[in-house]
C-alpha cells in the first residue's frame, strides 16, 4: 500500500477510507497525523485498513476538520520544537479540550505527558503520567514482545524501538495493556499513549480501540450534531 506523500503545490494529500465502510459504525471518520517524521505512513495504512479517512498533519489548518489525531513516533525533541514553531502545539492542546481524541505513540506518549524525566522535557501535559525518556539506554534496538492487555483474549503483540517508560499514572487514568510488569498503554477519556508502535504489527486492535475512541468523544458528537 502506497504511503501517503505531499503533493508538489505543497497541499496534503489525504488517505480515504476504504468505500463504503463506516468506522465502528460511525462514517465520515477523518484522522489527522502528525506529519514530521517516524511512522506517520504506517499509521495512515493502518487506519486506511480500518476505513478511516486520514490527511497529513504539518499546520494549524489541516488539524481543522479532523475528529482524531495521532502523534507518532520519531523523536520528541524534534516534534516537540515542529509543534511550538508552527503553533501546534497551544492548537493540540485546544484539540484535546473541545473533546478531540488524540494517540501518541512512543515520542508521541513522551508529548503528552504531565512530566517528562531523563532529562527533563516541556510537554503537551495532557495525560496524568510521568514519563522516562531514554530509559532504556542506547543499547535498547528494536524488539518484539507479547503482553497482556484489556483490548483482546490473546497477547498483544508489540514493536519497541528505544521506548520510553511510564513510571506512574495518576487518578483515573486506566491501564490497557502491560508487558515486563510496566504499563504500556494507558487511557484516560479522550486521550491515549503507548510506548511501542502498534502501526509496525499485524494486530489491528489498538487502533481500532482508537476509531472507537474518536466516534464516542466529544467534538465527533459535536461534529455530527452541527
Amino acid at each position: 500500500m502506497q504511503a501517503p506523500t505531499s503533493t508538489g503545490d505543497g497541499k496534503r494529500r489525504a488517505r480515504r477510507a476504504v468505500p463504503l465502510r463506516a468506522v465502528n459504525g460511525v462514517s465520515d471518520v477523518k484522522i489527522g497525523i502528525l506529519a514530521v517524521q517516524g511512522g506517520f505512513a504506517a499509521h495512515a495504512a493502518r487506519l486506511a485498513e480500518l476505513g478511516a479517512e486520514t490527511v497529513e498533519v504539518r499546520t494549524v489548518k489541516d488539524l481543522e476538520g479532523c475528529d482524531g489525531l495521532i502523534l507518532p513516533g520519531g523523536e520528541s525533541t524534534t516534534q516537540l520544537q515542529f509543534l511550538q514553531e508552527e503553533g501546534l502545539f497551544d492548537a493540540v492542546k485546544k484539540f484535546a479540550v473541545d473533546g478531540g481524541a488524540i494517540f501518541g505513540t512512543c515520542a508521541g506518549a513522551i508529548l503528552l505527558a504531565k512530566e517528562v524525566k531523563n532529562p527533563a522535557q516541556v510537554s503537551l501535559g495532557l495525560l496524568d503520567m510521568i514519563v522516562l525518556r531514554n530509559a532504556y539506554g542506547r543499547q535498547m534496538a528494536s524488539d518484539v514482545f507479547f503482553g497482556s492487555s484489556n483490548l483482546a483474549d490473546v497477547p498483544m503483540e508489540m514493536v519497541f524501538i528505544r521506548a520510553p517508560v511510564i513510571e506512574s499514572v495518576g487518578p483515573g487514568v486506566e491501564v490497557l495493556a502491560e508487558y515486563g510488569g510496566k504499563r504500556v498503554l494507558v487511557q484516560k477519556a479522550n486521550v491515549m499513549a503507548a510506548t511501542f508502535h502498534p502501526e509496525l504489527t499485524q494486530d489491528s486492535s489498538v487502533h481500532t480501540h482508537f476509531l472507537k475512541m474518536v466516534g464516542a468523544s466529544p467534538r465527533r458528537s459535536a461534529s455530527v450534531v452541527g
